[in-house]
């Protein structure tokens, strides 16, 4: 990972560019791939020189990237206007599951009063078989973190309503840096299989106040599983 001091690229997401697509394009998965897999972790400078050599392209290029990415919530400006990796103070995340609660309970009740909801719970628990084979296979921390979302994206593409879905997406940059940097143990427990799959058999039972209940459960919990809010965050928050 790099250093916070300097500002160093990291190699495989920004390896090199075809031009299949536009270099612009190209430079902004590069960059918000190289920030969600951890490659840069919270606090990280972005240095639009050493990524424009990198990646051979313009530094102007480069800075419509990052620009972008300021858009998504994953770079802010810091002190002189250095751009760095988003890091969320504890109130913050929490604000951010607190949204995801929101917007996954709508999609859960949207579900169960629609007539797709024992389809859209088989379509779930097949979700939760890819997250189960990510941990048994081994899958790299990505892989693993994909399949996590993916049960949650699911779940809002089911509801049917594209601008809850829409919305939702807005969040996914943020929250995968948010787990990425979480501490191993704390992040495994929140992403188990276990701990979703009683959203799943709510929305098969069709009861609506059980599986928002369980939802409610689910963000708190891996709010804390997470180590979000305790000391050791806060007093990093406060020293950033």
């Amino acid at each position: 990972m790099p250093s916070k001091e300097g500002s160093t690229v990291p190699g495989q997401a920004l390896s090199g560019l075809t031009r299949s697509k536009t270099l612009r394009e190209q430079a902004l998965v590069a960059l918000r791939t190289a920030i969600t897999t951890g490659q840069y972790g919270p606090g990280d400078h972005l240095g639009e020189v050493e990524i424009a050599e990198h990646l051979s392209v313009s530094r102007g290029t480069v800075r419509e990237a990052l620009r972008h990415l300021q858009q998504e919530g994953l770079v802010t400006a810091g002190a002189r206007g250095m751009l760095r990796v988003s890091r969320l103070t504890p109130t913050e995340v929490r604000e951010l599951f607190e949204v995801r609660e929101a917007l996954e309970g709508l999609a859960v009740a949207q579900i169960i009063a629609s007539s797709r909801r024992q389809e859209a719970a088989e379509a779930l628990r097949s979700a939760l078989d890819r997250l189960r084979d990510a941990f048994t296979s081994g899958a790299d921390l990505a892989a693993t973190v994909e399949a996590d979302l993916g049960f949650h994206q699911l779940l809002c593409e089911l509801s049917g309503n594209s601008v809850l879905l829409r919305t939702w997406r807005q969040l996914e940059g943020p929250m995968r840096v948010v787990i990425m940097s979480a501490a191993g143990d704390r992040r495994d427990a929140a992403m188990s299989a276990p701990s979703h799959a009683p959203i799943a058999d709510a929305i098969a039972r069709g009861d609506a106040a059980a599986a928002q209940e369980i939802l409610h459960t689910h963000m708190t919990s891996a709010v804390e599983r997470l180590g979000i809010g305790d000391e050791g965050s806060r007093e990093a928050d406060r020293t950033a």
